[in-house]
């Protein structure tokens, strides 16, 4: 896997390329926003957990089924699995299109209707 640093630059290019997001640092790590609301956060060991990971908002039912599917790469990450977000490791090989289909699908769970309207034009 490339450098962590390399991980977030490639993370930030997928997310940006989404309208109306940003980055702020929330509980210590960079969280990304659609609008108001958030989508997604990059997490490096989290509480010691050795794990490089991109945790997601998910629409409901899907934490399972990818969790369940592969385990080695999803999983349910603490505070926020609850409601369905899921942990993607990055540490692993990344399949991009794959993430960034989720990272999308959380996206377009938050984000303002102006900027859906504005990704699907």
């Amino acid at each position: 896997m490339a450098g962590k640093e390399n991980v977030l630059e490639k993370l930030r290019q997928l997310i940006f390329a989404l309208p109306e997001t940003s980055e702020k640092i929330s509980h210590g790590s960079p969280t990304f926003w659609g609008g108001k609301k958030t989508f997604a956060s990059f997490h490096v060991d989290h509480h010691g957990d050795g794990r490089v990971a991109v945790w997601c908002k998910l629409p409901p039912g899907m934490q399972e089924g990818l969790v369940e599917q592969d385990s080695e790469i999803f999983f349910v990450p603490p505070y926020v699995g609850p409601s369905g977000w899921v942990g993607i490791r990055v540490d692993r090989d990344v399949d991009w299109g794959m993430l960034a289909g989720l990272l999308e699908e959380g996206y377009r769970i938050v984000a303002p209707k102006r900027a859906l309207a504005q990704l699907d034009s």
